[in-house]
């Protein structure tokens, strides 16, 4: 029984840090996972430049509805999930991902939640679990699937090399180059190949 665990930003829809440092000037907030490995570290850093500026979740939002996946995503999306069963591992936040969920055909999303007070200012934020990616494939793991991952990011590499088999999918040179073991891919139709080929 086989299950695929795929990232968000960076694999399906473009990061929404980077779409929202774009349209409301901060150009700090482009700072993703793929710079910073530390996650609590990199949260709590854009809570705070959110906080000076005065920005809260509507603003956010209001970027993310501007959104849409990437182009073929859904597509690739779609063909996958008729051949196995998919879940969409995500350090993003429900009140972040939801919209793009309704764009790619509600598929499965295990993610995180913002706190945030009554004014819409983000005070806080929960974690689902330690390491939730690699937490994630290991308890699917348990109950009898065999995981397959993909994903773009340094917090997205545990359940890569945890899993029966794992890619890169359109990730930065320096973390290609750092993992040179893990096949690399930049299109959906190499990556449905090489889930296919793994399934």
């Amino acid at each position: 029984m086989n299950i695929v665990c795929l990232d968000l930003e960076g694999v399906l829809v473009p990061e929404i840090w980077i779409a929202f440092a774009e349209a409301s000037g901060i150009p700090e907030l482009k700072r993703t996972t793929r710079d910073e490995p530390d996650y609590d570290k990199l949260m709590k850093w854009r809570i705070g430049i959110l906080k000076e500026h005065g920005l809260g979740l509507k603003e956010i939002q209001d970027t993310i509805a501007t959104i849409d996946p990437m182009p073929g995503a859904k597509e690739f999306l779609d063909e996958l999930r008729s051949l196995t069963q998919v879940i969409i591992i995500s350090d993003t936040f429900t009140q972040f991902a939801t919209p793009l969920m309704k764009k790619l055909g509600w598929p499965t999303i295990f993610c995180n939640t913002l706190e945030v007070a009554d004014n819409g200012e983000i005070t806080g934020f929960k974690m689902r679990c330690e390491k939730s990616k690699l937490t994630t494939v290991k308890a699917l793991q348990s109950i009898g699937f065999e995981t397959i991952a993909s994903g773009d990011s340094h917090n997205d590499l545990g359940m890569i090399q945890a899993s029966k088999a794992g890619f890169l999918f359109k990730s930065t040179d320096q973390i290609k180059a750092d993992h040179p073991e893990l096949p690399a891919y930049e299109t959906y139709d190499e990556l449905l190949a090489a889930i296919k080929a793994a399934l």
